[in-house]
């Protein structure tokens, strides 16, 4: 206890502020990452799938999909942009000494925002205006677009991890940069991967529990079936696949940074045979009080043996490592993910043997309940991700190289407090009006597809069948020009 407040006495008033801001700022964005690194290829998945097999429900999907799409990237244009000024604002200190090594990542982000912006107003656009062929080919680009997006921004936080591509000069400054060994860093591969899947699988689960939620309330057509099945499959398909990255990656920390794997598992002591401890707290003088603990089973995940030598936090000096408390939080974090995902794998076994076995959905209003939070679970467990890997690689900004206290801007601790109140208050406004909009959304076409069942005619978009007849115009009302077709006529829709 006496070294943790030691160390933060020692730190600069800014500090804190800072870290609060950057770690509101980038929980929030967060939240909106995995739709808009997975939504496209979701719904392109949609939209072979009603173009192959002439699908209408299928297409009105994809189509009502994609407005979703348009709007949540709009927001997370925005909160990624904060983001990126926020390095330069709060972290000149790394920003003005290390930005020529890595900064390229975040300048191939914000050309992939603008490419994926131009793509999206494309695949909107083309739904009633392009032939089908021609309208899909065109969409296809959009999930590359969103892989080159997250391609720059882990390429900058790969290197943070393990910085490497530059000499330092006498001065200790970063000359004779070498880009692309700066950009595929070692923990450059199993991050990206083990990142992509999880959007793939978070987004997932987040598009299959809004109609998990309908099949609760009743709503069995085959709109509502056809809306849960493909994403969860794909969902359910990836989610083994990323717990093998999980451990992949863990792996890969464990041998390049040895530290941080130290206070993810809170290891005290450099030792073998080390036990595995469920949650838990690890207190100053190293002993852990609560959790639960399994003799030798961190020896064994680290390298498979029992006899593994595990490096403990006691390795290097105080000021070079995670505080207790750090560790702790990193510790949680950590099982809180790992908890989460294997009940997603569970869930993912319960549903492919139902398919696979029974060529049928589950049956059991539980399943359906466990998919109905399993998107919010995703969500938490791509948060717990983050803090894990933020929160164990303190005190380093750029790891062993730069002190996020050396890092920290000069603009004054008060300043920074008031930023982060009204940086929360613009929050609550952007993502009230982003619910609102999405419902707002989803009434309209509830809505329109109950109209036709009582003998009304909707007009407005994503209402109508994509490439359908256009309805004709009742004499006496006027020409419309937005077109709409019939849609299908299961009612209650989302």
């Amino acid at each position: 206890m006496h070294t943790t407040v030691t160390l933060l006495a020692d730190a600069p008033a800014q500090l804190l502020p800072a870290r609060q801001l950057m770690a509101f700022t980038l929980a929030s964005h967060i939240i909106l990452v995995p739709l808009g690194v997975a939504l496209p290829l979701i719904t392109l998945v949609m939209h072979y799938r009603g173009l192959r097999r002439n699908d209408p429900v299928a297409l009105l999907l994809a189509r009502r999909w994609s407005a979703v799409m348009a709007v949540q990237f709009a927001v997370g244009v925005v909160t990624g942009t904060v983001l990126s000024f926020e390095f330069g604002l709060l972290w000149p200190g790394m920003m003005g000494t290390w930005g020529g090594v890595f900064g390229i990542g975040f300048g191939v982000e914000a050309w992939a925002f603008f490419l994926e912006a131009v793509l999206i107003a494309i695949y909107l656009y083309g739904w009633r205006r392009l032939k089908p062929g021609t309208h899909f080919l065109l969409g296809l680009p959009l999930p590359a677009a969103a892989l080159l997006g997250a391609f720059g921004i882990l390429a900058a936080n790969s290197w943070m991890n393990t910085p490497q591509g530059f000499t330092l000069d006498a001065a200790g400054r970063p000359v004779d940069v070498h880009i692309r060994s700066a950009i595929f860093t070692p923990m450059f591969g199993p991050e990206y991967w083990h990142f992509v899947v999880a959007m793939l699988v978070t987004a997932g689960y987040v598009v299959a529990g809004v109609y998990a939620t309908g099949w609760l309330r009743g709503r069995r057509d085959r709109y509502h079936r056809l809306g849960f099945t493909v994403p969860f499959t794909l969902a359910a398909v990836f989610t083994p696949v990323q717990m093998l990255l999980g451990d992949s990656i863990a792996r890969s920390v464990f041998h390049k940074q040895p530290v941080k794997f130290a206070a993810t598992e809170m290891v005290w002591r450099t030792d073998t045979h080390v036990p595995e401890y469920l949650f838990g707290r690890l207190h100053p003088d190293g002993h852990i009080s609560g959790g639960i603990k399994i003799p030798q089973l961190d020896s064994v995940l680290a390298g498979f043996r029992p006899g593994t030598k595990v490096t403990g936090l006691t390795s290097v000096p105080a000021s070079d490592r995670p505080t207790p408390a750090q560790a702790t939080i990193a510790h949680w974090a950590f099982d809180l993910m790992v908890v989460i995902g294997s009940l997603l794998l569970l869930l993912a076994l319960w549903y492919g043997w139902c398919r696979l076995r029974h060529r049928r959905l589950p049956g059991s209003p539980w399943f359906f309940r466990g998919a109905a939070c399993a998107g919010v679970a995703s969500v938490v467990a791509v948060e717990c991700g983050w803090v894990t890997a933020e929160v164990g690689r303190q005190p380093w900004i750029v790891y062993q190289h730069m002190r996020i206290s050396e890092a920290v801007t000069a603009t004054r601790s008060t300043s920074l407090w008031i930023m982060l109140g009204l940086v929360m208050v613009v929050y609550v406004f952007i993502f009230g009006s982003l619910l609102a909009v999405l419902l707002k959304m989803r009434t309209g076409w509830r809505l329109a597809d109950a109209e036709p069942a009582a003998g009304e005619r909707h007009e407005g978009p994503e209402t109508d069948t994509p490439y359908g007849p256009r309805s004709p115009v009742p004499a006496g009302d006027p020409p419309s020009s937005g077109g709409p077709g019939t849609p299908p006529a299961e009612g209650g829709r989302p």
